[in-house]
């Protein structure tokens, strides 16, 4: 699967062609290494591929992920595939925005799971 042509135009159609084992690696390659390398070359402060993942998942469900999914089991693995394709869109604003867009949502996320705690 070639990255570029899948994300090109970050529509739902453009996503929804694909296999639910492809959607899933390109969420991982999203936060995994996409974002973690976009991160490092613009000097973020989130870097690591987890911070990604839990802003990406507190965004998508507008909450602390874990209180909708089983935080026992692996995350990603348990959303849908309407879910799948979500989060792999709220990926591709934080690649092609500037910090500002991520720096917002991870307070947001921060601020869901002191409300949790």
């Amino acid at each position: 699967m070639e990255l570029d042509r899948d994300l090109q135009a970050s529509s739902v159609a453009s996503l929804e062609h694909l296999h639910r084992y492809e959607l899933q690696d390109l969420y991982l390659k999203l936060t995994r290494e996409v974002l973690p390398a976009v991160a490092r070359l613009k000097g973020w402060t989130l870097k690591e591929d987890h911070c990604f993942m839990r802003v990406i998942l507190d965004q998508l469900f507008q909450d602390c992920w874990y209180n909708h999914l089983d935080r026992r089991l692996t995350a990603y693995k348990q959303l849908n595939d309407k879910q799948l394709v979500q989060a792999i869109q709220l990926a591709t604003v934080i690649r092609s925005r500037e910090f500002d867009t991520l720096e917002k949502w991870n307070r947001e996320s921060l601020a869901w799971r002191r409300a949790t705690d």
